[in-house]
């Protein structure tokens, strides 16, 4: 019930598609006696997707969750374990097709190659199930396996998780896969702006991991002034980073992260 509840919600707190409704419900107040209110809401949602979409806004929403968790540094002992979690495949139009097809957020997946290389003892646990209400096609763990087979990772190596339709669920079945020990290094890979709703609630599941943060969106402050070139790019920005701050709320409003804004330590 709380995972169609966060995806419903969710949606509605989108501001894109709040903006969206409000020019709808503009539109349909015009005929009606209140026509001088359907108007303003008109007008009012032409400027707001100007704003969201062409103005940084996107950029400045998004950049605290970017530069919470520093890019990892790789001191002191290999890492026993990587988790890697899901969000990076597109489980309709590629399966369709009969390829696997990544997102904007292929980093999440692409890095585990050169981890993998890198650190040939570690294990590799990929979390990811569908997150989708409908439509929901395969799950990310079966094409995560075809990409990390076109890797050349051994399968011995390599757990993927098909459960898990969030990030809350992400830590729990993780964990039960991985049974990390109290003196094993993980290192948990996600893009760098869902970092910290993704710590938080590994931490309250009780398995300690490292963030690898990926997938950056922006260069740094430099991007606080710089406007987009499309409406579409702005408007996913804005509403990529709205749905991580109303996850931050959501999570630690029902108990699955112990802190508001989690951060390294």
């Amino acid at each position: 019930m709380f995972f169609v509840l966060a995806k419903i919600l969710g949606f509605f707190a989108l501001p894109s598609n709040l903006t969206i409704a409000m020019g709808v419900l503009g539109v349909a107040l015009v005929p009606t006696r209140y026509a001088r209110i359907g108007t303003r809401l008109m007008a009012a949602s032409v400027v707001l997707l100007a704003v969201l979409g062409l103005s940084p806004l996107g950029n400045a929403l998004i950049l605290p969750l970017e530069n919470r968790f520093p890019a990892w540094q790789g001191q002191g002992r290999s890492p026993d374990g990587i988790v890697v979690l899901g969000g990076a495949f597109d489980t309709l139009v590629g399966p369709a097709r009969n390829e696997v097809s990544l997102n904007e957020a292929a980093e999440r997946v692409t890095a585990v190659a050169e981890l993998a290389r890198r650190f040939p003892e570690a294990r590799i646990v990929f979390s990811g199930g569908s997150g989708r209400l409908v439509y929901r096609g395969t799950t990310e763990a079966t094409l995560a396996t075809r990409l990390f087979d076109s890797f050349g990772i051994p399968r011995n190596r390599f757990a993927g998780e098909d459960q898990s339709r969030d990030t809350y669920e992400n830590a729990q079945f993780s964990k039960e896969i991985a049974r990390p020990q109290p003196t094993e290094r993980w290192l948990l890979v996600t893009s760098a702006h869902h970092m910290p709703r993704a710590v938080g609630v590994f931490r309250r599941a009780g398995f300690r991991v490292e963030a690898y943060p990926v997938d950056w969106r922006t260069r740094g402050r430099s991007d606080l002034l710089r406007p987009f070139d499309s409406l579409g790019g702005g408007l996913r920005r804005v509403d990529t980073a709205v749905h991580e701050y109303v996850g931050l709320l959501i999570y630690w409003l029902s108990g699955r992260t112990g802190e508001l804004f989690p951060g390294p330590g």
